[in-house]
């Protein structure tokens, strides 16, 4: 016996090329099905501007829209932001991070609407798809998941063929074949593939970047920025406390005028095939460099050299959508019981594409002048001696055996 057909798609509505195809091919698909257009406010610019009249013209019967700017800031970006974590040592995470909390209100709103299914425009190659039903799986999993890319029904297989279908359907987008980057965009970042990215040994070019100037259009003198923490959560900009969303969007603003934040890497999907990709996070770069200055002079070793191993696996967790994962969640619980310290102020350089960390202070700093300074006062010189002594013997014992 087949399974049901859903009766209504709570689908996750961006209003880009993906999600306008598919509300009309789901009218298709699933006749006398009811859609739900989610659009979720994640400080994506004026991407949001006119969409709930696209998403109805598109076949949507309703339309909710949330802004969750401040949640996306302070629940998901900063308890990131604690762990320090990076995917392969340059990527912050700022789509992969977004999946999850777009998920987990669209779900809320299949609660709030009756809906029996939830939708996605993500394809069978990409991570997202990943992060999308890992999130549905552990926040409803007694909704049906319609993933149309997956869908041998579907018939769309490239972008081309979408924008094909988007000019049958009389649905405005803003690719063209000649052109196609596919974008995401929120407050953490944006992110920039395909088109000439797709091939490695071309330099991502000056007219790529969004929300940043090239580094060769940056400002010839430097500008300083000071950020204040608070258990390892930024809570002020040069003085001002503000939100978490109203901070990283200042951030933003400051250091893409410096160029600060751009990247382009070539990494390996979750899926199993490496993809290039360009970033650009601003903020987050700054907000990184001021976090690890001040974890260098409030961890003490052990910890913060444990720390770091807990980011590597963090960062994967993230990376693979297991946001709502038992295993980030305890990570969690270790990394902010190291944050009880991390308060402090750190003044930020923003300098050609660069954030430098110029100056640091902290009522929780374990730097002690007199100790690392050269001078040997108030210092037991010979309690160095025995201290290598033991430290090496192993080594000194292992050099006796060999034999070559």
């Amino acid at each position: 016996m087949s399974a049901q057909p859903p009766q209504k798609i709570v689908l996750a509505y961006s209003g880009g090329l993906d999600t306008s195809v598919i509300l009309p091919w789901l009218k298709e698909r699933y006749p006398g099905v009811k859609l739900v257009a989610f659009a979720a406010e994640l400080g994506q610019g004026d991407e949001l501007q006119g969409i709930e009249d696209k998403a109805r013209k598109s076949g949507a019967d309703e339309v909710v829209i949330k802004d969750i700017r401040r949640e996306f800031a302070e629940e998901f970006c900063f308890p990131m932001l604690r762990a320090h974590a990076i995917y392969e040592n340059d990527y912050l995470l700022g789509t992969s991070i977004a999946r999850p909390i777009i998920a987990k209100h669209q779900v809320q709103v299949a609660h709030e609407t009756g809906a029996d299914a939830v939708a996605h425009g993500a394809t069978s190659k990409g991570n997202d798809q990943v992060r999308f039903e890992l999130t549905y799986m552990a926040l409803a999993p007694e909704l049906k998941i319609i993933a149309p890319w997956k869908d041998p029904a579907f018939g769309l297989r490239d972008r081309e063929s979408a924008l094909d279908y988007a000019a049958k359907k009389g649905i405005p987008v803003e690719q063209s074949k000649k052109k196609i980057y596919s974008r995401d965009r929120n407050l953490w970042h944006i992110s920039h593939e395909g088109a000439d990215l797709e091939s490695p040994s071309n330099e991502p070019k000056d007219d790529l970047w969004v929300i940043s100037v090239p580094v060769a259009k940056a400002p010839n003198a430097p500008q300083y920025v000071t950020i204040e923490f608070d258990h390892g959560n930024p809570i002020a900009v040069d003085g001002k406390k503000m939100p978490g969303h109203e901070l990283v969007a200042a951030l933003n603003e400051l250091g893409g005028k410096h160029a600060v934040g751009q990247t382009q890497l070539a990494e390996n999907r979750l899926v199993g095939m490496k993809s290039r990709g360009a970033y650009e996070t601003p903020g987050g770069t700054i907000l990184y460099e001021a976090h690890k200055a001040l974890e260098q002079i409030c961890l003490e070793r052990d910890t913060f050299h444990y720390k770091q191993q807990i980011a590597l696996r963090y960062a994967e967790l993230v990376y693979y959508g297991q946001w709502f994962h038992p295993l980030r969640e305890a990570l969690q619980a270790f990394v902010d019981h190291t944050q009880l310290t991390v308060t402090g102020q750190v003044k930020v350089k923003l300098f050609k594409g660069r954030a430098t960390a110029a100056g640091v202070t902290s009522p929780h700093s374990l730097y002690d002048p007199k100790l690392a300074s050269f001078s040997m006062e108030g210092y037991d010189v010979t309690a160095a001696r025995g201290f290598i002594d033991l430290f090496g013997l192993p080594m000194k014992v292992a050099s006796q055996t060999r034999k070559w």
